[in-house]
Protein backbone atom coordinates (compact mmCIF):
# COMPACT_ATOMS: atom_id res chain seq x y z
CA UNK A 1 0.00 0.00 0.00
CA UNK A 2 2.70 2.14 0.95
CA UNK A 3 4.54 1.59 -2.35
CA UNK A 4 0.92 2.19 -4.11
CA UNK A 5 0.88 6.11 -2.37
CA UNK A 6 4.59 6.47 -4.22
CA UNK A 7 3.41 5.84 -7.14
CA UNK A 8 0.21 7.90 -6.74
CA UNK A 9 2.18 11.62 -5.29
CA UNK A 10 4.50 11.11 -8.55
CA UNK A 11 1.33 10.41 -10.97
CA UNK A 12 -0.37 13.40 -9.55
CA UNK A 13 0.50 16.85 -8.98
CA UNK A 14 1.06 17.20 -5.28
CA UNK A 15 0.62 20.55 -3.97
CA UNK A 16 1.34 22.21 -0.21
CA UNK A 17 -2.51 23.54 -0.36
CA UNK A 18 -4.87 24.06 -3.09
CA UNK A 19 -7.47 26.80 -2.81
CA UNK A 20 -9.92 28.12 -5.75
CA UNK A 21 -9.14 31.79 -5.51
CA UNK A 22 -13.05 32.04 -6.14
CA UNK A 23 -13.60 31.88 -2.84
CA UNK A 24 -11.53 31.58 0.81
CA UNK A 25 -10.83 28.19 2.57
CA UNK A 26 -11.99 28.70 6.60
CA UNK A 27 -10.78 25.31 7.07
CA UNK A 28 -7.50 25.33 9.68
CA UNK A 29 -5.06 22.89 10.24
CA UNK A 30 -5.20 22.32 13.84
CA UNK A 31 -5.64 18.73 13.50
CA UNK A 32 -3.10 17.87 10.92
CA UNK A 33 -0.18 16.02 10.45
CA UNK A 34 2.49 18.16 11.50
CA UNK A 35 0.43 18.31 14.65
CA UNK A 36 0.79 15.22 16.11
CA UNK A 37 3.12 15.38 19.14
CA UNK A 38 2.82 11.79 20.06
CA UNK A 39 6.13 10.60 18.84
CA UNK A 40 5.02 6.65 18.00
CA UNK A 41 1.80 7.56 16.59
CA UNK A 42 3.38 9.98 14.11
CA UNK A 43 5.30 7.35 13.05
CA UNK A 44 2.68 4.69 12.61
CA UNK A 45 1.15 7.38 10.68
CA UNK A 46 3.92 8.54 8.54
CA UNK A 47 3.91 4.92 7.22
CA UNK A 48 0.67 4.84 5.33
CA UNK A 49 -0.71 8.85 4.93
CA UNK A 50 0.05 11.04 2.15
CA UNK A 51 0.72 13.88 4.85
CA UNK A 52 3.67 11.92 6.03
CA UNK A 53 5.47 10.63 2.98
CA UNK A 54 8.61 12.30 3.95
CA UNK A 55 8.65 11.27 7.22
CA UNK A 56 8.00 7.73 5.99
CA UNK A 57 10.27 6.88 3.70
CA UNK A 58 12.07 3.79 4.60
CA UNK A 59 10.33 2.88 7.55
CA UNK A 60 8.54 -0.56 7.87
CA UNK A 61 5.06 -1.00 6.71
CA UNK A 62 2.54 -1.17 9.64
CA UNK A 63 0.18 -4.90 9.12
CA UNK A 64 -3.17 -4.06 7.45
CA UNK A 65 -6.02 -5.73 8.14
CA UNK A 66 -7.53 -7.65 5.38
CA UNK A 67 -10.57 -6.19 3.15
CA UNK A 68 -14.30 -7.52 4.30
CA UNK A 69 -16.02 -6.08 2.04
CA UNK A 70 -16.17 -3.00 -0.54
CA UNK A 71 -19.40 -1.30 -2.17
CA UNK A 72 -20.23 2.17 -3.69
CA UNK A 73 -21.52 2.67 0.16
CA UNK A 74 -19.85 1.17 2.46
CA UNK A 75 -15.99 -0.38 3.01
CA UNK A 76 -15.21 -2.96 5.92
CA UNK A 77 -11.82 -4.63 7.37
CA UNK A 78 -11.56 -7.80 9.52
CA UNK A 79 -8.75 -9.70 11.51
CA UNK A 80 -6.68 -10.03 14.59
CA UNK A 81 -10.10 -9.76 16.47
CA UNK A 82 -10.75 -6.18 14.84
CA UNK A 83 -13.69 -5.40 13.09
CA UNK A 84 -13.77 -2.32 11.32
CA UNK A 85 -16.56 -0.77 8.93
CA UNK A 86 -16.99 2.94 7.38
CA UNK A 87 -21.31 3.22 6.30
CA UNK A 88 -22.10 6.56 3.75
CA UNK A 89 -25.69 7.67 3.50
CA UNK A 90 -26.84 10.48 1.24
CA UNK A 91 -26.52 14.36 2.20
CA UNK A 92 -29.93 15.64 2.81
CA UNK A 93 -29.47 18.99 2.61
CA UNK A 94 -32.92 20.19 4.16
CA UNK A 95 -31.64 18.80 7.21
CA UNK A 96 -28.90 21.35 7.47
CA UNK A 97 -27.84 24.88 8.22
CA UNK A 98 -26.03 25.67 4.71
CA UNK A 99 -23.39 28.48 4.93
CA UNK A 100 -22.70 30.28 1.36
CA UNK A 101 -19.63 32.54 0.31
CA UNK A 102 -20.60 35.03 -2.72
CA UNK A 103 -17.62 36.16 -5.18
CA UNK A 104 -18.48 39.73 -5.17
CA UNK A 105 -16.74 39.45 -9.22
CA UNK A 106 -18.52 36.44 -10.75
CA UNK A 107 -21.54 36.53 -8.30
CA UNK A 108 -21.09 32.97 -7.51
CA UNK A 109 -21.92 30.98 -4.76
CA UNK A 110 -19.80 28.67 -3.01
CA UNK A 111 -20.97 26.15 -0.12
CA UNK A 112 -18.45 26.66 2.60
CA UNK A 113 -20.06 25.85 6.14
CA UNK A 114 -22.26 23.48 6.72
CA UNK A 115 -24.15 23.62 10.39
CA UNK A 116 -22.11 26.74 10.97
CA UNK A 117 -18.33 24.58 9.85
CA UNK A 118 -16.16 23.87 8.11
CA UNK A 119 -16.47 20.68 6.08
CA UNK A 120 -14.23 18.46 4.12
CA UNK A 121 -15.59 16.33 0.62
CA UNK A 122 -15.54 18.83 -2.55
CA UNK A 123 -15.57 22.34 -0.72
CA UNK A 124 -17.46 24.59 -2.01
CA UNK A 125 -20.12 22.47 -3.33
CA UNK A 126 -23.17 20.92 -2.05
CA UNK A 127 -22.21 17.29 -0.84
CA UNK A 128 -24.25 13.99 -2.27
CA UNK A 129 -23.23 11.68 0.86
CA UNK A 130 -21.72 11.78 4.06
CA UNK A 131 -20.74 9.12 6.41
CA UNK A 132 -23.40 7.88 8.58
CA UNK A 133 -21.77 5.27 10.62
CA UNK A 134 -18.29 3.75 12.02
CA UNK A 135 -18.58 0.43 13.55
CA UNK A 136 -15.67 -0.82 15.59
CA UNK A 137 -15.52 -3.86 17.12
CA UNK A 138 -12.58 -5.80 19.26
CA UNK A 139 -14.21 -9.58 19.55
CA UNK A 140 -17.22 -8.83 21.29
CA UNK A 141 -16.46 -4.95 22.97
CA UNK A 142 -17.88 -2.38 20.22
CA UNK A 143 -16.00 0.94 20.65
CA UNK A 144 -18.02 4.02 19.88
CA UNK A 145 -16.89 6.80 17.44
CA UNK A 146 -18.19 10.31 18.51
CA UNK A 147 -20.20 11.76 15.57
CA UNK A 148 -18.17 14.84 15.97
CA UNK A 149 -15.39 12.69 14.70
CA UNK A 150 -17.17 12.38 11.33
CA UNK A 151 -20.10 14.68 10.84
CA UNK A 152 -18.04 17.18 8.75
CA UNK A 153 -16.42 14.63 6.02
CA UNK A 154 -18.24 14.30 2.93
CA UNK A 155 -18.67 12.23 -0.62
CA UNK A 156 -16.18 9.44 0.82
CA UNK A 157 -15.11 6.83 -1.98
CA UNK A 158 -14.37 3.78 -1.32
CA UNK A 159 -13.86 1.87 -4.86
CA UNK A 160 -12.80 3.35 -7.39
CA UNK A 161 -11.48 1.81 -11.36
CA UNK A 162 -8.33 1.96 -12.70
CA UNK A 163 -8.32 0.46 -16.39
CA UNK A 164 -10.75 -1.77 -15.44
CA UNK A 165 -9.39 -2.84 -12.09
CA UNK A 166 -11.35 -2.48 -9.04
CA UNK A 167 -8.93 -0.83 -6.27
CA UNK A 168 -10.01 0.67 -2.60
CA UNK A 169 -7.49 2.97 -1.02
CA UNK A 170 -9.05 3.39 2.07
CA UNK A 171 -7.39 0.76 4.98
CA UNK A 172 -7.23 -0.08 8.61
CA UNK A 173 -3.66 -0.35 10.05
CA UNK A 174 -2.56 -1.98 13.25
CA UNK A 175 0.80 -0.59 15.25
CA UNK A 176 3.63 -3.03 16.12
CA UNK A 177 2.30 -3.85 19.28
CA UNK A 178 -1.52 -4.23 18.21
CA UNK A 179 -2.63 -2.06 21.15
CA UNK A 180 -3.18 1.27 18.48
CA UNK A 181 -5.45 0.75 15.57
CA UNK A 182 -5.48 3.08 12.68
CA UNK A 183 -8.71 3.49 10.78
CA UNK A 184 -7.61 5.24 7.53
CA UNK A 185 -9.62 6.97 4.57
CA UNK A 186 -8.53 8.93 1.28
CA UNK A 187 -10.67 10.86 -0.30
CA UNK A 188 -9.37 11.66 -4.20
CA UNK A 189 -10.82 14.58 -5.74
CA UNK A 190 -10.13 17.90 -8.12
CA UNK A 191 -10.26 20.48 -6.09
CA UNK A 192 -7.30 19.30 -3.03
CA UNK A 193 -8.04 15.53 -1.21
CA UNK A 194 -8.30 15.41 1.70
CA UNK A 195 -7.24 11.95 4.44
CA UNK A 196 -8.38 11.47 7.75
CA UNK A 197 -6.87 8.97 10.12
CA UNK A 198 -9.37 7.78 13.56
CA UNK A 199 -6.75 6.66 16.14
CA UNK A 200 -8.20 3.98 18.78
CA UNK A 201 -5.37 2.94 21.41
CA UNK A 202 -6.46 0.25 24.38
CA UNK A 203 -9.77 0.07 23.52
CA UNK A 204 -11.05 3.69 23.28
CA UNK A 205 -11.39 6.05 20.38
CA UNK A 206 -8.18 9.21 21.60
CA UNK A 207 -8.60 11.25 18.13
CA UNK A 208 -8.56 12.04 14.37
CA UNK A 209 -5.64 13.23 12.02
CA UNK A 210 -7.17 15.17 9.04
CA UNK A 211 -5.34 16.83 6.29
CA UNK A 212 -6.33 18.45 2.97
CA UNK A 213 -5.73 19.93 -0.26
CA UNK A 214 -2.40 18.45 -1.11
CA UNK A 215 -3.95 16.08 -4.08
CA UNK A 216 -5.10 17.52 -7.22
CA UNK A 217 -6.63 14.68 -9.87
Amino acid sequence: MRIAFLVVSLLISIVGFSQDPEFPDTRNKRESFTKIQDKAMRTDISCFAMAGLDEGVGKQPLRALPLAGVGSDSIAFEGNGVYVKIKAGNFDASKHKLGYYTNQDSKKKYLTRIDSKPFYGDYGRMPNTQIEDITVLFGSDSIKIPKEAYADLYNPIFRYNENGVEKYINNVYLSADARTVYIYMLKREAGGSYEVTWVIQNGQYVRRVVDFGFLKN
